[in-house]
């Protein structure tokens, strides 16, 4: 299942925001999306998780969670 992620701190990075989702299962890709100039995050990023048990659980626990300042939603 691919998760998009909203509302990131400019400062989260790829290896945050995976281990954020690894507290509920197996991760097979988390990419923040940067700006091409400056290489900081435009705010939001999409993480991939094949057991779709997981990541809802995922997603219900995350939506709304703070993160390095801001609340995400998923």
């Amino acid at each position: 299942m691919n998760i998009y992620v909203s509302n990131l701190s400019d400062k989260i990075k790829e290896e945050n925001l995976r281990q954020i989702f690894e507290e509920f299962g197996q991760v097979s890709s988390a990419n923040v999306i940067t700006d091409k100039y400056s290489g900081e995050s435009k705010g939001f990023g999409f993480v991939e998780m094949n057991d779709s048990t997981e990541a809802n659980t995922a997603i219900e626990e995350l939506n709304g969670a703070e993160f390095l300042g801001k609340k995400t939603n998923c």
